[in-house]
């Protein structure tokens, strides 16, 4: 007797298929099927009744399952993110089902303050709530103090981190409270690592998983917290497809198994602020202060900038230096025809690398020599200008030559070791500068900077996104709190945009307020948005597809077209982008009109954080 399941592709874009078995299939067990004389895995979705064509058989079945609630979880995201039910399925991860066994008796030597302690109680009674604190303020010590709860309740806790490069600080303080109850879950973690990591999984040993977002997707049993560390970060966010926001997901999650979650940052994204109950903490945990300084220049080394530095280096203290550009120079342009040097393959101007004697560009990774006259006019004259992070390094070890000058951005740190090696060579006061890009701001706890020094914030607030001014006023604080953690600490920021950065600097809520009554009635939280990316080899094919879609919105009345047109880079990699921006009132109405395309074959991005 045979019998007829509708099988789920992993990682296929297509649409469930049928497939036959000699014997019954349980629903959510993975199986091993082919696919035009490929083999792939699948999910068994349900039983179906003998179809009129010849089905091809399902040639293996594992010890693996997805649950009701993972399906369930997969047909959200598939839903939501506009994508297929395999892609959605694939991002999770199957286990054998297993127990954890009780601790009731399991205390760490957590304790929390006053201020603390009600933030504590307020997550408590929440199933979803937000810790709005300041940096610096003791937040981690609250989550801890939620971990040993959930742990004490025989529940497992998902710990979600932005990057891996919060992990290594991280892992140590987990690790000193929680022992091997805790592991560490990211993508550059070898598959012999992760592999140990789910048998203990498995096996029932891991209480509390700390990791990027694709730890979401392990399967914990008896999950009961969830909480998003600097939940406003970027990272969160799916730069492919699907385009899933975890922090968003995590909410989600949290409803479907039942799990408090918190999320927690000392500049929340004003979505966040708006919709979910917070507790606010103030000040900070160590004794400590900061003071602001303003100079009105853009992005260059000062004798202001200079003069800090040397005021703080000859106390033997140290300092951390932001820049948004890696590389020597952003930008190498012919000061006759007023061109950037681009990217044959994108447009876009390709970064100056001195250390490699070449050109290179940050999309698609072509390089080039650097060139002698401007390719467009053959002009002898061309300058590189907008500093980056290799520039300011190599400048600021001429200017201290006895000093220890660090760069830390993508270009420096390419693995998990590198990182750990420059973050405790800082730690330990082996490093007296950290030159970097927005890596510098990802909430690594240095005790002994006294300065920080903020350069090139006007291009983050000059960018043509409506977020733009959340965004920069949001890193620059983050980049501040990076200084006086103990003591007192200095922070420089180069602005010709003074007055917004002074009238916020130091009340971050206040400005969320401001933001929310600028969005009322055009942007999120108050208005849902989804990008719609075109690319194709042909830029004709592009913006026919581009023509096509604002024609058929025509007939959805309930959804905007807002933006329309070439992508904000025209080219990547030798593609054509175009792309559309839809608004509505209702998430409903945004995806009835975005599921009416999906043939056409173009990137959906709903709620969208990036627009280049």
């Amino acid at each position: 007797m045979s019998f007829y399941y509708l099988v789920c592709l992993l990682k296929s874009p297509l649409e469930p298929l049928t497939y036959k078995s000699d014997t019954p299939l349980h629903v959510g067990v993975k199986v091993e099927v082919t696919l035009q004389k490929r083999l792939c895995f699948g999910v068994v979705l349900k039983e179906v009744e003998k179809p009129s064509f010849t089905c091809e058989d399902i040639l293996s079945v594992f010890d693996e399952t997805y649950d009701k609630t993972t399906l369930e979880l997969a047909r959200f995201i598939a839903e939501y993110y506009v994508c297929s039910l395999g892609e959605a399925l694939a991002l999770f991860t199957s286990l054998p089902s297993y127990v954890l066994a009780k601790n009731p008796d399991f205390e760490t030597d957590i304790k929390l303050s006053c201020e603390q302690k009600e933030a504590y109680d307020f997550a408590l009674q929440h199933s979803a709530s937000l810790l709005f604190g300041d940096t610096g303020s003791g937040k981690s010590e609250i989550y801890m103090k939620l971990f040993e709860k959930a742990i004490q309740e025989g529940k497992s806790s998902l710990f979600l981190l932005p990057e891996i490069g919060l992990t290594p600080q991280m892992k140590s303080r987990l690790k000193h409270h929680f022992g091997d109850k805790v592991v560490v879950w990211h993508s550059k973690i070898t598959k012999k690592k992760k592999d140990e990591i789910l048998q203990d999984i498995a096996d029932g040993k891991v209480y509390i998983v700390a990791g990027t977002r694709s730890a979401l997707f392990l399967p914990l049993s008896n999950l009961g917290l969830i909480v998003v560390d600097e939940e406003h970060d970027d990272s969160y966010k799916s730069s492919s497809r699907p385009r899933y926001n975890a922090r968003d997901l995590a909410l989600l999650f949290g409803q479907k198994t039942h799990s408090r979650v918190l999320l927690g940052s000392a500049t929340p994204s004003l979505s966040s602020f708006y919709k979910i109950p917070y507790a606010r903490l103030k000040g900070t945990y160590f004794d400590s202060k900061s003071a602001f300084f303003y100079e009105n220049s853009h992005n260059e080394l000062t004798p202001l900038v200079l003069q800090k530095l040397e005021e703080v280096l000859s106390k033997g203290k140290q300092a951390v230096v932001f820049l948004p550009t890696r590389a020597n120079f952003k930008y190498i342009t012919c000061s006759k025809c007023g061109k950037n040097v681009e990217c044959p393959y994108c447009s876009v101007g390709m970064s100056l690398h001195l250390k490699s004697n070449a050109l290179k560009c940050h999309y698609c990774n072509f390089a080039m020599r650097i060139p002698s006259v401007c390719p467009e006019c053959g002009c002898e004259d061309i300058v590189a200008n907008r500093i980056g992070t290799a520039e300011v390094a190599k400048l600021l070890s001429e200017y201290f030559p006895e000093k220890s000058i660090q760069k830390f951005d993508r270009d420096e740190v390419t693995t998990d070791g590198k990182l750990k090696s420059i973050l405790e060579r800082f730690n330990t006061n082996q490093i007296d500068v950290l030159v970097g890009t927005q890596m510098i701001s990802k909430g690594h706890d240095y005790h002994n900077v006294a300065l920080a020094v903020v350069m090139g914030m006007d291009s983050q607030l000059a960018q043509s996104d409506f977020r733009a001014r959340e965004k920069a006023l949001s890193l620059t604080l983050q980049i501040a709190g990076r200084a006086g953690r103990k003591g007192y600490a200095e922070v420089l920021i180069q602005s010709k945009n003074e007055a917004f950065f002074k009238y916020y600097i130091n009340d971050y809520e206040d400005f969320l307020k401001d933001e929310l009554q600028n969005r009322t009635d055009l942007y999120p939280p108050f208005k849902k948005l989804l990008r719609i990316i075109i690319v194709n080899l042909k830029e004709e094919k592009a913006k026919a597809i581009a023509d096509e879609i604002f024609e058929r919105s025509q007939l959805f009345p309930k959804v905007e077209i807002i933006g329309y047109g070439r992508a904000n880079i025209q080219k990547i990699a030798g593609k054509y982008r175009y792309e559309v921006l839809v608004r509505a009132d209702s998430t409903k109405a945004l995806l009835e009109f975005a599921h009416s395309i999906k043939g056409l074959h173009v990137e959906f991005d709903i709620d969208p954080l990036s627009f280049s």
